[in-house]
């Protein structure tokens, strides 16, 4: 059985202190569970770190750039997340292909990239809703995961994960139906096995993300296809995050 991934994206939330708060929390209740994992801003990272060593929360990077080192600016590498302690990483997230231009060939790249570190490349994909409502969603799909994971040998499904995030529920309350979210996991977990040739033997993890709540986790956890939950508002707070860690949990 996939054990279930369950990562907190606090995007550009929180100040160094409030995200060592909420990590203690995390660290308090959940030290012994597996598959959860955090993602502070780049400037918590270190602290966090220290503070959920031993335990078995997870640290993610939000981003990084496809080069190992040079003069860029205002950006991180791999490298530098991996030395703060980082064993997941997002990429494609739709914020950043919509606000800073995130393409199929950087996400590839930085995927390469991911799995040469072994890190775990979280992949994410999804349609807007204009795209929905034209009928694009599995087209819009297909195309990012042909591009973002192009040249990936059958065995790289060991440090991948895919997060279905369609951008028309992010951050709008609005979320995918249950039969929605598992119509698009099983067309990418085929994509996965049939067109990019990975082990089915291995598994695949593919999570839901978009709006994800303690009040509609449960529905969408227990479906099958769902491997888990990629949570960006209500992993800032506590008790929210903790029921829908609990819901993933639940048999």
């Amino acid at each position: 059985m996939t054990i279930p991934l369950v990562i907190g994206n606090w995007k550009m939330n929180m100040l160094a202190s409030e995200a060592c708060d909420l990590a203690r929390s995390l660290v308090d209740r959940l030290s012994a569970v597996e598959g959860v994992v955090i993602a502070p801003p780049f400037t918590s990272l270190y602290p966090v770190s220290q503070i959920i060593k031993g335990s078995s929360l997870g640290l993610a990077g939000q981003n990084f750039h496809f080069e190992s080192k040079g003069a860029y600016t205002g950006e991180v590498s791999l490298k530098m997340l991996k030395d703060v302690g980082c064993g997941y990483a997002l990429i494609g997230h739709s914020e950043r292909r919509q606000l800073f231009g995130e393409t199929d060939e950087t996400v590839n790249k930085k995927v390469h990239l991911a799995m040469q570190m072994g890190i775990t490349a979280v992949v994410c994909v999804g349609e807007t809703g204009e795209q929905r409502k034209a009928g694009e969603t599995l087209s819009v799909i297909e195309t990012q995961l042909s591009g973002g994971l192009a040249g990936l040998s059958g065995e790289s499904i060991a440090h991948l994960a895919i997060a279905y995030e369609p951008v028309w529920a992010i951050g709008t309350g609005l979320n995918a139906t249950p039969e929605q979210a598992v119509d698009i996991h099983k067309f990418i977990r085929k994509f996965l096995f049939e067109r990019q040739g990975f082990s089915e033997k291995m598994g695949a993890r593919i999570l839901y993300g978009g709006s994800v709540t303690p009040e509609n986790c449960a529905e969408l956890l227990r479906e099958e296809e769902i491997n888990g939950a990629l949570v960006g508002g209500a992993s800032l707070n506590f008790e929210s995050f903790y029921a829908i860690i609990k819901s993933s949990l639940e048999p």
